[in-house]
């Protein structure tokens, strides 16, 4: 096959619609938008939301709760997960990534959780960890380091 042979696919291209341009068209005239009324005007049409004058839904519903855009955003870890790793592996995000413990890197990194026990001497490098995870970490005979 050349560049020149190429062709599109079958339906996947279509003409636009050509309307007002006769009534041997079938969408001459009035160009589709029936008789008179808003919607057959130029611009016509109410904006999303409108409900003709009646307090729009989203008006009627109260605002609850808020977003603190100060909050640091962690992708959490429990030590028991840790226990998949062979001892003296240096645990990192791009190693926890890798092996599927985690989906994704949060913007502010790793924060690593006390839940569950350790049984592997592990280095854990992460952002944040919490005062028990820590101390597990270290009772197992590993070191946990906030980078």
């Amino acid at each position: 096959m050349q560049i020149h042979e190429l062709v599109p696919a079958l339906d996947s291209n279509k003409d636009r619609k050509r309307v007002g341009r006769g009534h041997g068209s079938g969408n001459g005239k009035t160009a589709g938008k029936g008789h008179k009324g808003q919607k057959a005007r130029s611009g016509g049409g109410v904006r999303i939301g409108f409900e003709g004058g009646q307090m729009p839904l989203a008006r009627r519903i109260p605002k609850r709760g808020f977003k603190n855009h100060f909050a640091k955003e962690y992708t959490v870890v429990n030590i028991s997960d840790l226990n998949k790793f062979a001892d003296g592996t240096a645990v990192d995000a791009e190693l926890l990534y890798a092996s599927g413990v985690i989906k994704k890197v949060a913007a502010d990194g790793i924060k690593i959780l006390g839940d569950g026990e350790l049984t592997r001497q592990l280095t854990v490098k992460a952002a944040k960890f919490t005062q028990a995870a820590a101390e597990k970490i270290e009772k197992a005979g590993g070191k946990a380091e906030v980078i």
